[in-house]
Order: structure tokens, then sequence, then C-alpha cells
């Protein structure tokens, strides 16, 4: 079973966000780090993130929320390859927890 598949204590809408996000992260883990986005892939795929991993990734969203409900004039402009809404961290953030992550 994937982590994609895990639906037994994550909402269907936190499963949507985190298959939508986590391939972001991963490309972006790639760039800087191929060893740490090697073992996280390896573990996405067999359906648990490592400890390390899982850490990283809820940082990572939390940096990422691009989608403040500013507009362009208020600030703040960050630019990324994915919408990352308020709702989307706090979804990622569950997950991770459901998956007996500390977050």
């Amino acid at each position: 079973m994937t982590a994609h598949e895990r639906h037994d204590r994550s909402s269907p809408d936190d499963v949507r966000a985190v298959e939508r996000l986590v391939p972001v992260w991963l490309e972006e883990t790639q760039r800087h780090d191929a060893a740490a986005a090697r073992e996280a892939r390896e573990g996405w795929r067999r359906g648990a993130l490592p400890p390390d991993a899982a850490q990283d990734l809820a940082h990572w969203v939390t940096a990422r929320v691009t989608d403040t409900g500013f507009n362009e004039d208020e600030g703040p402009d960050v630019h990324g390859p994915a919408r990352i809404t308020p709702a989307d961290k706090e979804a990622v953030h569950r997950w991770l927890a459901a998956q007996g992550h500390p977050v």
C-alpha cells in the first residue's frame, strides 16, 4: 500500500492535498539533496515517510504557503510551482499526524 492509498485515518480532502503537494516537494528536495529525496520517495512509495522526511515535508509546506488571501498590492508575492493555501498546509499536517508523525 502506498502513502497516497492510506485513507484509514485521513480525510479524502487531506489525502488529495498530500497527493498534489508531495510530488512538488520531492522535486524540490531532489534539487537540493538527492539522497534525502531518494529516501523520501522510497518511503512515499512504501506508504510510510521516514521521520526526517515527514518533518521536512511539514516545514516545507508551512514555508511554501502561497495563497494567503492578500491581493497583489498588499503582498506577499510568493512564487512557486504549486498553489498552497493555509488549508493545504493544515491538510498536510493532519495527514502527517494521522500517519503517526509529530507536527
